[in-house]
């Protein structure tokens, strides 16, 4: 059975906790497997590429690292980094703001 996560693509976060905390992007990536997300412009980490073709020069890049699921939280547009709640009405579920009950 696989995860389900709270977070998803293209979510506004905000790390909460580690080296990075207090900076904030989108989520790239969720990687289910890890419990981890990949967020745009945070955790950067040098890594060395290889040469892979005549154009292509390889060396040292800077990529983002995944970072654990739990050290980030959504980031609402009134109140800020808050926690998810559903609100369920008919059929439909939907991700609200646990602060101020907006949708996500």
């Amino acid at each position: 059975m696989e995860k389900k996560f709270k977070i998803r693509k293209d979510d506004t976060v905000q790390v909460i906790a580690g080296k990075d905390k207090g900076k904030r992007g989108t989520v790239v990536r969720v990687i289910a497997k890890k419990d981890a997300v990949i967020v745009s412009g945070v955790n950067m980490v040098k890594k060395a590429m290889r040469k892979r073709s005549q154009q292509d020069q390889g060396g040292i890049a800077e990529i983002e690292a995944p970072l654990n699921i739990s050290n980030v939280a959504i980031v609402c547009k009134k109140c800020g980094p808050t926690k998810i709640g559903f609100k369920i009405d008919g059929d439909k579920k939907t991700r609200v703001c646990r602060k101020c009950g907006e949708a996500l």
